[in-house]
């Protein structure tokens, strides 16, 4: 009879005494407003246009999303795009929608800007501001308890951006190798593009009169961020030149609200820089054409340009729906890139 063998006690692998962190997805942007695209990352872009693809494929699996959550839309400006867009995308996820005109409500003048924050914080999940002063929407965002989002200011226009992008992105596939030539006033929306495009990595040549050229400071930071990602940003005062090798051509209005008084001096000083046939001749024939609208045709922009095959003017308006529908699911449940990935798998 054989005898047993001694069982051997196999070694027990020690506990690390050190704990595996999972490192969490950082949440999109760093703050829980979105008043510029200063503070967003490459990364919260690109999550946002991929939650964006798939809303719009799809927007049916989001239907009610955002149930039982309301924002408010506070415009000391009129609009249509901004108002109507987020208005419908609200409702279509499920969230219900107020909204205030300047008639109702003149922001600093009948009630201290703090004390709307704080009383609409109560009553509300998000706030969508268009004002004047970039600062109203500054201090807004600084005593509300909620995301406020800049709809517009003086300074920046963030969710036009985000639309533009994701149009350029959508036609191109990319954004990072895309040429943009901007033409004429470098007001709130080129400030927005300049950040948009050098965090993505693109090349956006600017054509402005002398005396319209973009805000120094925001140039200066502008050349930290395309340093860093390889954007390249170009300046000149000749529209011929900003349009050579462009892939898109973008313009806005010349006169925008509360230059009225300016509007005979800047007529006379962007004529040159109308997009019309003879500059969008100089372009690539792929070249494609944008404006985020109202249009001035005639002054800008003209009718010819305006409805040519290479417009995708309305392309862009219709995604300032679908971005915008992207960030109110992103920002009023806070997700991050991972949860977002969630969010589309399990509607």
């Amino acid at each position: 009879m054989k005898k047993a063998k001694p069982r051997v006690k196999s070694k027990k692998t020690k506990p690390s005494s050190k704990k595996s962190k999972r490192q969490k997805p950082p949440a999109l942007f760093p703050e829980k407003d979105l008043l510029s695209l200063k503070e967003a990352s490459r990364g919260d872009l690109e999550t946002l246009f991929k939650l964006t693809d798939r809303m719009k494929k799809a927007p049916g699996d989001f239907l009610g999303k955002l149930k039982g959550k309301s924002i408010t839309l506070l415009f000391q400006k009129p609009s249509i795009r901004t108002r109507v867009s987020f208005q419908v995308g609200a409702s279509e996820l499920g969230s219900s929608s107020v909204y205030m005109g300047p008639e109702e409500l003149p922001l600093g003048q009948r009630e201290s800007i703090k004390d709307v924050a704080r009383v609409l914080s109560r009553y509300t999940d998000a706030v969508v501001t268009r004002t004047y002063l970039h600062s109203d929407a500054v201090e807004l965002a600084r005593y509300a308890g909620i995301p406020v989002v800049n709809g517009l200011s003086d300074l920046f226009h963030p969710c036009q951006t985000l639309a533009d992008l994701y149009t350029i992105r959508e036609k191109f596939g990319e954004l990072g190798k895309v040429h943009i030539a901007y033409v004429g006033d470098s007001n709130n929306v080129l400030n927005s593009l300049l950040y948009g495009v050098s965090k993505m990595g693109g090349h956006l040549s600017i054509a402005a009169p002398r005396g319209y050229e973009p805000n120094e400071e925001i140039l200066k930071d502008i050349k930290l961020i395309a340093k860093e990602s390889g954007s390249k940003i170009t300046l000149s005062n000749n529209p011929f030149t900003a349009v050579k090798n462009a892939q898109v051509i973008y313009t806005d209005v010349w006169v925008s609200m509360g230059q009225e008084k300016q509007k005979e001096q800047r007529l006379r000083d962007f004529q040159p820089f109308q997009i019309n046939g003879a500059i969008v001749g100089k372009a690539p024939r792929e070249a494609l054409i944008m404006h985020c609208l109202p249009a001035h045709r005639g002054e800008e922009i003209t009718d010819e340009v305006i409805e040519s095959p290479r417009s995708i003017i309305f392309d862009q308006a219709e995604n300032r729906l679908h971005t915008q529908k992207a960030l109110l699911v992103l920002l009023l449940t806070r997700k991050s890139f991972r949860q977002a990935e969630a969010v589309t798998q399990n509607p």
